[in-house]
């Protein structure tokens, strides 16, 4: 079994590739978000912005989970 230096790094990793995958959805979601908004479906706008909104916020929770563990 690895010792948790190895454990802290392959997790990092990890989450690492995962936190770049939230920012490809984000940033697609964006991209979505401004076609509908200029096509009028303002209701369904207002939840995308929402849920982009909620995504920043863990985001910025993983981006400082994973700095947690590189430092251990």
């Amino acid at each position: 079994m690895p010792d948790n230096t190895d454990a802290n790094i392959a997790t990092a990793d990890v989450l690492t590739l995962l936190l770049h995958n939230q920012y490809a959805l984000s940033a697609a979601m964006e991209e979505i978000t401004n076609w509908l908004s200029e096509n009028g479906a303002t209701d369904v706008v207002a939840n995308a912005r929402g849920a982009m909104e909620t995504m920043d916020a863990n985001a910025q929770g993983i981006t400082d989970a994973i700095n947690r563990l590189r430092r251990s």
